[in-house]
């Protein structure tokens, strides 16, 4: 089954009421669903143009906004649930800094879905601004989600950068990898995307990235955000030459759109030019 997936080079913006954010996410959702896409996937830390709505001290401040913003968590999680239901699609809403029940804050992406459900995954490997000055804890488990089209798996960002969680994710059944980012460098960006690259490379399967883009001058903690959103192939027969099927141009506000089939994953691992995927465990032997 063939499926339009659409990934979000989002733009932060500076917000003066809740409305605002409402409107701004839903003229986002309407887009994309007008051009058929079924999978939506928003970036890293889009949430956190919502600590705008807070008063200087609060979003000026890396631990006041992140307790703040707790009191807009189940607006956001109703927002997205409410749009997913009736665009009928799947919503990686990127992620939300989330306060659990020890204190501690996670780095949580959300996955909606078209029944209303709600799951997620938690970042698992924490750069050195979350571990050192935001102080943002790392999850402790690596899931997938079953869709309609095929199971899916998160990497956060970083996330990213280490093959063996994402193979985690591949041998649990996963043929399509959603990859939300946040990078405040050009060479950030490059080590996600060549991270995102790399696991549809060794997996023989779709990663999906998506980037956060523009400055955002009154927030510490994403005051800088560039990048491109694109969506990633296998490099073998039946895909594009260099493993790129679609991806933005640098830094402009955009979806990305490409019609993928997951199904396909299957094919190339079984009948491709090479068995990245199935050849993996042969690296063992070199222990």
């Amino acid at each position: 089954m063939n499926v339009n997936i659409a990934s979000a080079q989002y733009n932060i913006s500076f917000l003066t009421t809740w409305q605002d954010y409402e409107d701004k996410v839903a003229i986002w959702v309407e887009e994309a669903a007008q051009q058929d896409a079924k999978i939506l996937l928003f970036p890293e830390y889009a949430s956190m143009e919502l600590a705008s709505l807070f008063s200087m001290d609060i979003y000026s401040s890396l631990s006041k906004q992140l307790e703040a913003m707790q009191t807009l968590h189940n607006d956001y999680v109703a927002l997205y649930q409410s749009l997913a239901e009736q665009y009928q699609c799947y919503i990686q809403a990127g992620t939300f800094p989330v306060r659990i029940d020890s204190g501690a804050y996670r780095n949580r992406a959300y996955l909606f879905m078209p029944d209303g459900s709600v799951d997620y995954q938690d970042k698992l490997m924490m750069t050195r601004f979350e571990n050192e000055q935001w102080f943002i804890e790392s999850g402790t488990e690596i899931k997938t989600f079953d869709t309609e089209y095929g199971r899916i798996g998160i990497n956060v960002c970083y996330d990213s950068e280490f093959p063996l969680l994402a193979r985690q994710q591949v041998e649990a059944g996963c043929v399509l990898i959603l990859v939300p980012s946040c990078t405040d460098t050009v060479a950030g960006y490059h080590r996600v995307k060549i991270g995102c690259q790399a696991r549809a490379l060794e997996n023989q399967c779709y990663v999906v990235q998506s980037a956060l883009v523009g400055d955002a001058v009154w927030s510490e903690a994403v005051d800088v955000n560039v990048g491109a959103s694109a969506i990633y192939t296998p490099v073998d027969r039946g895909f594009p030459d260099n493993g790129i099927l679609n991806v933005g141009t640098f830094n402009a506000v955009q979806w990305v759109i490409a019609e993928i089939c997951l199904a396909d994953v299957e094919t190339v691992r079984q009948q491709g030019q090479v068995f990245n995927y199935r050849d993996w465990p042969l690296q063992t032997r070199f222990r």
